[in-house]
């Protein structure tokens, strides 16, 4: 990927959940893509062997600093909360700092 590229690359957080129903966050560029390394193991170690993963939520964020930010945030929130991101898109812009 060129440096132009990276720059204009829009950058997603999103939950995976376990087989222990566990929601694991992380972001990137291409969700599908990552959920896939995830499934094969190339993904990070905290979900090697914890299969079969499923794609709990995502949202699109933009820069790479903003999804770092946004990410830690949201891995503050209790785990009942998180389980309610599908239904309240809308709570992702709390994690915004104004």
């Amino acid at each position: 990927m060129s440096a132009q590229s990276t720059l204009l690359s829009v950058w997603s957080v999103y939950l995976i959940r376990d087989k222990d129903n566990r929601l694991y966050t992380g972001i990137t560029t291409d969700v599908t893509r990552r959920l896939s390394q995830h499934q094969a193991g190339n993904g990070a170690k905290n979900l090697r062997g914890r299969g079969p993963l499923s794609l709990h939520w995502h949202s699109a964020i933009g820069d790479r600093s903003q999804a770092q930010k946004v990410e830690y945030r949201l891995k503050q929130w209790p785990k009942a909360r998180k389980e309610q991101l599908p239904q309240h898109p809308e709570w992702i812009e709390s994690l915004f700092i104004s």
